[in-house]
């Protein structure tokens, strides 16, 4: 715990590892906020809803005001914590947590609800207001902020596909102008109005309310949806591939950081350490679940990331903890197990498939002398304890 209030707030509000259960607690409190501000936002639009009704959910979107009220003023005063140079120059930080896009969605979640206490002001903007504060749970979820790095990521090639969807719906549009518009002049008045038409012809939306009626125009209808369905395509192939390659990418950067604590590792330069990354898989075991078998091929060594495990070997069982691993002596002697593990509560370990071991060692020498080490101190002059 640091020292000042200021710092202890920090550690409560910021987003970043640490637990506790005072951070917890407080998380809790917001989440529910954002629920029960959103819930209220959108029942309040009921038509048939009495005034007594209208007064509660207004009350609880009030009291999701003043949570979110006291949240924008505790981020704004814990914002030179997060910053090396904070202490000395405590507005710059400040002033970007205002200028960034979850201060400005604080600031807008409230700021309506605060000008009504004062100023009459449409419900409309009021809920609006508070509908988006489902914005606010990028803190507490990786799912948004994951939706915006893809767009960001992709935005020129849906930047293109959009331009090309935007030339073929004026073309599209004129040429089914000029095709209907003697038959139709009222419905096809105007390339503008046919626009609609191609609108929800392209995305096979087609709500009837503007359809061909020359034959012309219907074989040409029928173009343009089968070219709407391979437009539309484009853009979700995109998005597609997009999500794959982050989540990839946020996957390997977690495993580089995982592996980069690993002792055994933690003298390697960053780009030895990127292609053991690349190597290694992960598993989560739940606890009281065997990981390897004494008598068994050997086919990986395992990394714990997080949680124990038990290794049964005489006389007395080895407990094995994170930033441990198990499994060596096997690939290393290269003989079957030698004991069996037991996770004792739910593990995260990485896996090092044998090929991928022989390939790690070979590729560095002084890792496989390293691991040779740790193997040879365990089975001691003895082999009386056998991780592995």
């Amino acid at each position: 715990m640091r020292e000042t209030w200021r710092s202890r707030v920090y550690d409560v509000l910021a987003e970043h590892e640490l637990r506790s259960p005072v951070r917890s607690t407080i998380s809790a409190i917001l989440i529910a906020g954002i629920v029960v501000g959103v819930a209220a936002a959108a029942l309040v639009t009921l038509p048939d809803l009495g005034e007594p009704q209208q007064r509660v959910f207004a009350g609880l979107m009030r009291a999701a005001a003043a949570i979110f009220s006291f949240e924008y003023l505790g981020r704004i005063w814990i914002a030179p914590e997060g910053d090396p140079t904070g202490k000395e120059r405590p507005w710059p930080p400040r002033w970007r947590y205002l200028h960034s896009f979850l201060g400005i969605i604080d600031l807008l979640v409230i700021l309506p609800l605060w000008i009504g206490v004062v100023l009459p002001l449409s419900l409309d903007f009021v809920d609006l207001a508070m509908l988006l504060a489902l914005l606010k749970a990028a803190r507490y979820t990786t799912a948004l902020p994951l939706v915006a790095a893809v767009f960001r990521n992709e935005g020129r090639s849906l930047l293109a596909g959009l331009m090309v969807m935007l030339v073929l719906l004026v073309l599209v549009s004129g040429i089914m102008y000029m095709l209907e518009r003697h038959a139709q002049p009222q419905t096809f008045s105007s390339i503008p109005a046919t626009m609609w038409w191609a609108i929800v012809t392209m995305s096979t939306v087609g709500y009837g309310d503007m359809t061909p009626a020359t034959p012309l125009g219907k074989v040409f209808g029928g173009f343009t949806m089968l070219l709407g369905i391979a437009m539309f395509a484009v853009p979700a192939g995109i998005l597609a591939t997009g999500f794959a390659a982050e989540i990839r990418r946020r996957d390997f950067v977690v495993t580089w950081h995982t592996v980069a604590k690993v002792p055994l590792f933690a003298s390697l330069d960053a780009t030895r350490i990127a292609g053991i990354a690349r190597l290694l898989k992960t598993q989560v075991v739940p606890e009281h679940q065997v990981v390897v078998r004494r008598g068994e091929p050997a086919d990986a060594m395992f990394f714990i990331m997080s949680g124990e495990v038990e290794v049964d070997v005489l006389p007395t069982p080895v407990r094995l903890g994170k930033g441990q691993y198990f499994g060596e002596i096997a690939l290393i002697k290269d003989v079957t197990r030698t004991a069996t593990v037991t996770t004792l509560t739910e593990c995260q370990l990485l896996a090092l498939d044998v090929g991928d071991f022989r390939q790690l060692t070979a590729q560095h020498p002084d890792l496989r002398e390293a691991i040779q080490r740790v193997a040879e101190s365990r089975l001691g002059p003895n082999e009386p304890s056998k991780p592995g």
